[in-house]
């Protein structure tokens, strides 16, 4: 029995191994001597053990120095093929594996994939397998000393020049993007450390410019990550995708307005410069783009900005035919269709602009105030006259027919204007009455002002609430 439970105690680990066997022979002989052969035995066995250890060793250093001479002396194609069998093997794998797998000399193979990609960014042809490798030891659990030793050689900058390159696949630089992210998300320091690199920059012009729609989100991942948790440079960040906004990119555009709303309590009080560019992208003739400036701008109103925003969309719909849309970005792809396109363009502004102001006046009685004292029923009007553009008259309608059923005061003004029968049909069917209009009537709509005094209006606004309460309790 004694001598099989030394058999069975040359199976642990071998830095335990003296202490486990004096456990043992303190309890198996206790008050006795032990007897000295079990005492060979077992010294023999460490002994042995030893050995075996320092084998292995020596073979798994010799593995490791034979890989990287390999890795050392081939050629581009065969490193190709190594990059992949490292990808397949080694996925997910935390830091103590991937020590166990090089032993403990991973950070050699390290040192040579980023050496490489130092060496070959600009024109390699296998740089996505490159990029993939190195996060592999980038997202390695417990693998912090990785990210160091690879930001150590200019990491950062490299990463941000890929996304530079012209001639580079979408699917290299969406790589460098998820590297940038795993660093980003090592905390704070690191966040500044990819902003004092010009990242915001680099970040924003490639999704302004990316073909790749999954680049592109992965991109506004990291640009709303670096405008979290880093008060440093959150502002940077912040009008880094204001910058966004003019692009040709629809999608680019969709993402650059998501991340400002979300970013907009963060940042706090909204710069004057916000207001041309996301007023611009309502020329978009994509329902997603309008879509996010609305919710965009549901959140300024809460701001000081929103003035201006409401003086801006009032303008918007009587628009100035010899106005040039230099933020419109459609019209500078081909400068002699200038003059065809830009009354489209108008036209979409238009009708975005007055679905915008009474999806805002319905938001806050106070909002609706303050756009009467702005003569937006005027600017509705001449959107309704528009005959030129159905969707304008529509939206410009609708919005009109709240302020008529809200503010009383403005129902007798519009009456004056429409005439008895034109209101009429305006007040049974909001929606379609205006295809019952003449260029002659739409000219007098453009034509008719209407100023509203700011305490009359309050006062009708009043009215109109305490109508409405009294019909409910009735």
């Amino acid at each position: 029995m004694r001598f099989h439970l030394i058999l069975v105690l040359k199976h642990c680990f071998l830095d335990s191994f003296l202490k486990t066997l004096f456990v043992c022979f303190q309890v198996l002989f206790s008050g006795t001597e032990v007897p000295v052969h079990l005492l060979v035995i077992a010294f023999s066995l460490i002994e042995a053990e030893e050995i075996m250890t320092s084998v292995k060793e020596q073979e798994a250093t010799r593995r490791l120095m034979v890989f990287l001479q390999e890795w050392d002396s081939t050629h581009k194609v065969a490193r190709s093929h190594i990059l992949d069998n490292f990808i397949k093997s080694n996925d997910s794998k935390t830091e103590p594996e991937l020590e166990l797998e090089f032993s403990q000399g991973a950070s050699l193979f390290l040192a040579r994939l980023a050496a490489w990609l130092r060496m070959t960014y600009t024109y390699s042809t296998c740089l996505s397998k490159l990029l993939r490798s190195i996060g592999i030891f980038l997202s390695a659990a417990s693998g912090h000393r990785y990210l160091i030793e690879f930001l150590e050689i200019g990491g950062v900058l490299i990463l941000l020049e890929v996304l530079g390159l012209n001639y580079q696949k979408e699917e290299d630089k969406r790589e460098s993007v998820k590297l940038l992210q795993l660093i980003a998300d090592a905390g704070r320091k690191y966040k500044e450390l990819i902003c004092e690199s010009y990242g915001v920059q680099s970040l924003a012009k490639f999704l302004a410019t990316s073909n790749s729609a999954e680049a592109q989100e992965d991109t506004q991942i990291l640009l709303d990550s670096l405008g979290h948790s880093n008060p440093k440079y959150q502002n940077q960040v912040y009008k880094g995708l204001i910058a966004v906004l003019p692009c040709a990119s629809p999608r680019g555009q969709q993402l650059a307005l998501q991340t400002l709303r979300v970013m907009q309590d963060v940042v706090g009080e909204a710069p004057t410069a916000v207001v041309e560019p996301v007023l611009g992208v309502l020329c978009s003739t994509h329902l997603q783009v309008q879509h996010e400036a609305i919710q965009l701008l549901k959140v300024l109103m809460a701001h000081q900005v929103r003035p201006a925003l409401l003086e801006s969309l009032v303008a918007l719909l009587t628009p100035s035919w010899r106005k040039e849309l230099t933020f419109c970005s459609e019209t500078a792809e081909d400068p002699a269709t200038l003059g065809l396109k830009e009354p489209k363009l108008v036209y979409t502004q238009q009708a975005a602009a007055a679905k915008i102001v009474g999806v805002l006046a319905k938001e806050s009685a106070e909002v609706a105030e303050e756009l009467i004292q702005m003569v937006v029923v005027h600017g509705l009007m001449v959107a309704v006259g528009s005959l030129d553009h159905v969707v304008s008259q529509r939206y410009a309608s609708i919005s009109l027919e709240y302020f008529v059923h809200t503010f009383p005061f403005m129902e007798e003004c519009v009456k004056n204007a429409l005439g008895d029968i034109l209101f009429q049909h305006f007040m049974d069917s909001p929606e379609t009455w205006y295809t019952k209009m003449d260029p002659l009537q739409a000219e007098v709509l453009a034509s008719t002002i209407i100023d509203i005094p700011r305490a009359m209006a309050r006062i009708q606004s009043t009215e109109g609430v305490c109508r409405a309460a009294g019909a409910i309790v009735t």
